[in-house]
């Protein structure tokens, strides 16, 4: 396993981190047995990152991590996070307090090592996120407060809303690190895009989190699954999911990863699912991959796939001729 500096926390983490969320749902949907086994088998593989929240499986991710760990007693960084609903934006400090103890409660720890905010971050009050403003003057203060008092150790944000929000958040230098979304189908937080390219443009958010010294984790590598190329789910997987800054719904990003094939047929990678995560693993600036897994033998493929390093050149001109592809016909 390959590991590497969280920006400038000092901590070095695993390339593969382990995603403890709906999606792919082990940690929820898995029997107690299962649960154990894939925590076990990962930090076999070298998986010292965990990442959930209080949202996935309304509690049972958090609950089920916490199982597992005090059954495994291993040495590795946990994270989850706080999502505020829009009544409490009145009280930041209080929300992000009681979410926090509510969550060490079902982790059955006594701090976490990262607590980051679930929100998309936005540039005005009044739409789905947090505006930025009270990212900046409440959320991150209150975190500073709650590490104070040793129920933390690092803060960070879920780099998603609106590009020049999230931009912003990051450049105000009180953030250890950042959730990006970051892959084949939704690449621009580490590559231009080019014109008409249909899915947001995060605008190279990963060179900026380099800049600032913010340790990045990269959520949705696989797209939630539909970089697998079909729209069948696993049974232990969320049965439904919606696209994270991609297409306009699931089907459309799985019409666009088959397009992806040429990277199998020519050699590139074994399946789209490896030319994926190693794409997303590639950026300089990326210190943890984060994959949801269903099943343990989706584990063991996620840690072989890192393990084969970057794709080469060629590989990577193939993926660009696709983005052109998709940016001409907006499929």
């Amino acid at each position: 396993m390959e590991y590497r500096d969280l920006g400038r926390t000092g901590l070095a983490v695993s390339l593969l981190g382990f995603g403890c969320g709906n999606v792919g749902g082990l940690l929820i949907r898995g029997t107690p047995a299962e649960r154990e086994r894939a925590v076990a088998r990962a930090v076999e593989l070298g998986v010292n990152y965990f990442d959930t929240a209080p949202l996935y499986g309304d509690g049972r991710s958090e609950e089920h991590l916490g199982q597992a760990l005090r059954a495994l007693r291993p040495a590795v960084y946990v994270g989850t996070k706080v999502r505020l609903a829009p009544a409490e934006l009145g009280d930041v400090p209080g929300a992000i307090a009681r979410s926090l103890e509510a969550s060490l409660r079902r982790l059955g720890l006594e701090r976490v090592d990262l607590l980051q905010l679930h929100n998309a971050i936005v540039a005005a009050p009044g739409g789905r996120g947090v505006p930025v403003g009270t990212v900046l003057e409440a959320v991150v203060p209150a975190l500073v407060r709650l590490r104070e008092q040793g129920k933390l150790r690092l803060l960070g944000v879920t780099a998603l809303g609106e590009t020049d929000a999230v931009q912003r958040a990051l450049a105000a230098r009180g953030l250890d690190t950042a959730q990006v979304c970051y892959n084949l189908l939704e690449p621009s937080a580490g590559v231009a895009v080019p014109p008409g390219f249909p899915a947001q443009d995060f605008a190279g958010v990963l060179g900026r989190a380099r800049a600032h010294g913010v340790g990045v984790i990269v959520i949705r590598a696989l797209a939630a699954g539909a970089l697998s190329g079909t729209l069948e789910r696993h049974p232990v997987a969320v049965p439904t999911v919606e696209p994270i800054a991609s297409g306009p719904d699931y089907a459309t990003d799985v019409a666009r990863a088959r397009r992806l094939d040429v990277l199998v047929r020519e050699g590139h990678a074994a399946s789209v699912v490896e030319a994926a995560l190693r794409f997303a693993a590639a950026g300089e600036a990326v210190s943890t991959v984060l994959v949801g897994c269903s099943s343990l033998a989706q584990l063991e493929a996620a840690a072989a796939a890192l393990a084969r390093g970057p794709l080469p050149p060629a590989a990577l001109d193939r993926v660009a001729e696709a983005w052109r592809g998709f940016a001409t016909r907006g499929c």
